[in-house]
């Protein structure tokens, strides 16, 4: 452990307010993982309030004097565990929209990206996490501004880069790019996110996924696709 970890108080937060736990090594970081994955599994299943940090000790196999040794509270152990969970749901999301503004077929590369994206975002993994974020929002708005800003760094941003690059061509008419984005990724990926959000057992199948996206770019390319 560097000198930077231990001179890290005991109450440090991030820029979105989630606690700095300074990284232990050896053991002591198997321990830490432990209780990571032990308490990500509960707080998905439970929420945080009904969230038992018996249960956690059980699942983790480490007392809890440990735990809150490790992360102090309950509260802290919920924000370093899910912000610390958030930015890897998005690691499948690699920028490959930084090669939509050189596409030869940009409705296609529009189709296959957000198909993309929509298939990853869909996952039961992700979409607990979804629901767990939007239920802890009043309580935990931090991790609520985390998540916006992971997905728009890694998702959202690229884009608005292409778009910019493919208005100054003459290729889109969007003199907002940011907006245009937010825009395309509600009328595609945001459709079939909604419905599996409020309804986990909604069956959104290849099919029905093609044709809500297809539609959802169609509709874009309608406002934003210049002649």
């Amino acid at each position: 452990m560097g000198a930077g970890a231990d001179a890290q108080p005991a109450d440090a937060i991030d820029e979105y307010g989630i606690p700095i736990i300074p990284d232990p090594a050896d053991a002591a970081s198997r321990k830490r993982q432990a209780i990571i994955d032990a308490a990500l599994a509960e707080f998905l299943a439970e929420g945080y309030s009904a969230a038992s940090m018996d249960a956690i000790t059980r699942g983790s196999g480490v007392s809890k004097a440990t735990i809150y040794k490790h992360f102090g509270s309950k509260e802290r152990l919920f924000l370093a565990v899910i912000g610390g969970v958030l930015p890897k749901t998005y690691a499948d999301l690699e920028p490959s929209n930084s090669t939509i503004a050189d596409a030869p077929d940009l409705r296609a590369a529009l189709v296959r990206l957000t198909t993309d994206w929509a298939r990853i975002l869909l996952r039961p993994d992700i979409m607990k996490l979804r629901r767990l974020v939007i239920g802890e929002i009043d309580r935990f708005p931090q991790l609520g501004q985390l998540w916006y800003r992971v997905s728009y760094d890694m998702n959202n941003g690229p884009l608005v880069e292409a778009f910019t690059e493919l208005n100054a061509r003459g290729v889109l008419d969007a003199p907002d790019p940011a907006l245009a984005v937010q825009q395309l990724v509600a009328a595609t990926v945001g459709v079939p996110q909604l419905v599996r959000t409020f309804s986990p057992d909604a069956e959104i199948d290849d099919a029905e996924l093609t044709r809500v996206i297809s539609s959802g770019v169609d509709l874009f390319l309608a406002r934003y696709a210049r002649s």
